[in-house]
């Protein structure tokens, strides 16, 4: 890679990083506003409620955005197949015989 694409590939990074955790809380909210396995409800009852939501948030986020980055960068790819299926000829069937032999024990 040449350095002058690297600012290029960190904002197309840092971009897709950031779909990521705004998916991530739509996500999240999402479950919490369904009570998805009583989540909703377990985490308004607790005092430290935040820090679920801030837990949930942040992995799903790197989760989302990891997935997002890696969906753009496969999408960049190019078709390298030089391959020439004329090279190798036409291929032709051939009938192989093979004999199971006995088991002993």
């Amino acid at each position: 890679m040449r350095p002058e694409n690297e600012p290029d590939l960190m904002r197309l990074y840092l971009r897709h990083c950031a779909v990521g955790f705004v998916l991530s809380a739509v996500f999240v909210a999402l479950i919490l506003w369904q009570n998805v396995a009583g989540l909703g409800s377990l985490i308004a009852g607790s005092d430290i409620g935040w820090l679920a939501i801030l837990l949930l948030w942040f992995f799903n986020g790197t989760i989302f955005g990891s997935v997002q980055f890696a969906i753009v960068i496969m999408s960049q790819a190019e078709d390298d197949d030089d391959d020439d299926d004329d090279f190798r000829g036409p291929l032709i069937p051939i009938r192989v015989s093979a004999q199971a032999g006995s088991r002993r024990r």
